[in-house]
């Protein structure tokens, strides 16, 4: 019988089931994901036997593979039995792009994809070529300890991330026994509690600095430059500024509406643009070009993670980050400005009290922080700013 699917069919097919024949199946996600699954019936029970992802084993070790496990079906041995006997256990790597692949489809954005896969490739290197039944605390630690206090939060994730992808093979019968990863009972004894590690944090521009920083900002004439003023002037997150498509945007009520999917907390956000943000966005539709407001080179693609990092380094702006941007705006608000701390974290999209609290709070504030963000955007003004900061200094002399 004639094989239903090429190398080619392979690397394009979208979201869907794909039979090979012999019960072989391309299984690809709606994320892309893409593995190879060989289904049989074992003492009258379907069963399911994965041998791989697509983008590390090719058609023909697929088929290769298919083929090895029903001559032991037709033998009377279970393949997957089988193949732990006959050392045929995944490796870290193998096992790691698998539940990754699994586990993709719940993510809420490409960045945390990115990340899971940047942190098992990287920090996890040392891992990924050993059988995960061999995988020992040693060799965790190996790869924790080198950045457990440099990089506090990389480190605690990437353990977080090692812990499930053993866990999983444990469920698949590769591993018995502990989790060598796991934090309570095992490494809290042998690394220090993450609660008492330095945290980092995103270094910010003292606010009193971010005005002169936009009329400068302003001579840049680039849409990366355009997209970090309104960046801060929103006080978003640079991911949510840089997948914003214009179906968010209504720029008859003056609202930006970030859907929940691309929230950190999983919620919807409703942002208030203030006559500057506002300008921005007008300005960027009469150059619009597809779905994107800040679409990137590539088609249908926006901007890269990097655009407005590289704005701050052209401009050779240190011991600032556009994250921390969002600082800067908490600290105006706190020091310069009566405007209560919840509707201050409110437009940050910060969850504020317990969940009962939350089920109260039905209102998202979004007239008072209309009128927080105006004046924000109203402080960043340039010469508005210069005469508030002046008479601020006159102020004190005369004191």
């Amino acid at each position: 019988m004639a094989s239903k699917l090429t190398a080619r069919k392979v690397e394009t097919a979208k979201p869907g089931k794909y039979s090979d024949g012999g019960n072989l199946y391309l299984i690809v996600s709606e994320t892309g994901a893409r593995k190879w699954v060989l289904r049989f019936t074992w003492r009258g029970r379907a069963k399911e036997m994965g041998l791989g992802s697509a983008s590390s084993v090719p058609l023909a070790d697929a088929r290769e593979k298919a083929a090895g496990a029903r001559r032991k079906i037709a033998q009377g041995l279970n393949p997957i039995d089988e193949r732990k006997r006959d050392g045929g256990i995944p490796t870290f790597g193998e096992m790691a792009d698998d539940v990754r692949e699994t586990l993709s489809a719940g993510f809420r954005n490409e960045k945390h994809k990115a990340q899971w896969k940047s942190t098992l490739e990287t920090y996890a290197s040392p891992l990924r070529a050993k059988p995960v039944d061999t995988i020992a605390t040693d060799d965790v630690l190996a790869v924790l300890k080198p950045i457990w206090t440099m990089k506090a939060e990389t480190a605690s994730r990437l353990r977080g991330r090692i812990e499930k992808v053993l866990d999983a093979a444990k469920a698949k019968g590769f591993r018995d026994g502990e989790n060598p990863a796991r934090w309570r009972g095992h490494l809290d004894h042998l690394l220090p509690r993450p609660s008492k590690l330095a945290r980092g944090h995103h270094a910010a521009m003292p606010y009193e600095d971010v005005a002169p920083f936009i009329a400068k900002l302003r001579e840049r004439d680039a849409t990366s430059a355009l997209a970090l003023e309104l960046c801060i002037l929103t006080a978003a997150r640079s991911g949510e500024i840089l997948g914003i498509r214009w179906s968010e945007v209504d720029l008859n009520r003056k609202i930006w509406t970030v859907p929940a999917d691309r929230m950190k907390a999983g919620r919807e956000h409703r942002v208030p643009l203030s006559p500057r943000a506002f300008a921005i966005l007008r300005k960027l539709e009469k150059l619009k070009t597809g779905e994107f407001v800040f679409p990137g080179q590539t088609r249908n693609k926006p901007l890269s993670n990097m655009a407005m990092e590289m704005v701050l380094r052209r401009m050779k702006i240190e011991n600032a980050t556009v994250h921390g941007f969002r600082s800067s705006f908490r600290d105006w608000a706190g020091n310069v400005t009566s405007f209560p701390r919840e509707v201050t974290e409110t437009a940050l999209a910060h969850v504020i009290g317990d969940k009962a609290e939350q089920a109260y709070r039905r209102s998202d504030a979004l007239d008072k922080r209309r009128k927080l963000m105006d004046a924000w955007a109203a402080y960043c003004e340039p010469n508005a700013t210069a005469n508030v900061v002046q008479l601020r200094k006159k102020s004190r002399r005369n004191s």
